[in-house]
């Protein structure tokens, strides 16, 4: 099964290109322009098994929200396109991820149904241009597009670079899961008879 999908977006702020392949070894090629957030790119990557490139121009000098903003929006709608070669699949993925002091869930279901909950440790201290607030932007952007229910919670953490490399790797995990092939179903996963 071919499960793979590209896009490439382009407005006044941003120029994306990703391609996605759901079937993967973790081979990461990604460049934004914001290291921190390549670093966690590449971790959800690695951890997730998928194959991901993703090549972000946007403009930086502003602030970091539009590309970040984006390449959520763009790698939600790749996924979905991938997804669309992809049924029936398990639906639902859930992952728990330590990082030293840090220890975050994430779970997801795959139903159409776009929805973020977002929990962060209210002691988290921000250091650098890249923090939480702006990774909440990626995952709301990525579960709308993606029109996935998200449900992100970090228990604790003080390192804002730990938690948030324990949610985006516990992301990873949980999507692989969600996207496995579920030979048992002839439709999809839904009383309804479709998702």
């Amino acid at each position: 099964m071919n499960r793979k999908a590209s896009l490439t977006r382009k407005t006044k702020e941003t120029q994306i290109t990703i391609n996605l392949d759901l079937d993967g070894s973790g081979k990461a090629d990604i460049s934004t322009g914001i290291p921190f957030f390549d670093h966690m790119l590449t971790a959800f990557t690695v951890h997730g098994f998928f194959d991901l490139k993703i090549l972000a121009k946007g403009d930086l000098e502003v602030d970091y929200h539009h590309t970040i903003e984006d390449v959520g929006l763009v790698l939600g709608q790749v996924l979905s396109n991938a997804l669309e070669k992809s049924r029936p699949i398990v639906r639902f993925g859930d992952n728990c991820v330590p990082m030293d002091e840090a220890l975050s869930r994430v779970t997801i279901d795959l139903s159409n149904r776009p929805y973020l909950v977002y929990h962060f440790p209210e002691n988290l201290r921000v250091n650098g241009d890249f923090d939480a607030h702006l990774a909440r932007e990626f995952f709301q952007a990525l579960s709308v597009k993606g029109a996935f229910n998200l449900h992100i919670n970090s228990y604790y953490g003080v390192n804002e670079h730990h938690v948030l490399e324990s949610v985006f790797k516990a992301l990873g995990r949980s999507l692989h899961m969600a996207t496995r092939i579920n030979d048992a179903l002839s439709g999809d996963l839904s009383s309804k008879g479709v998702l």
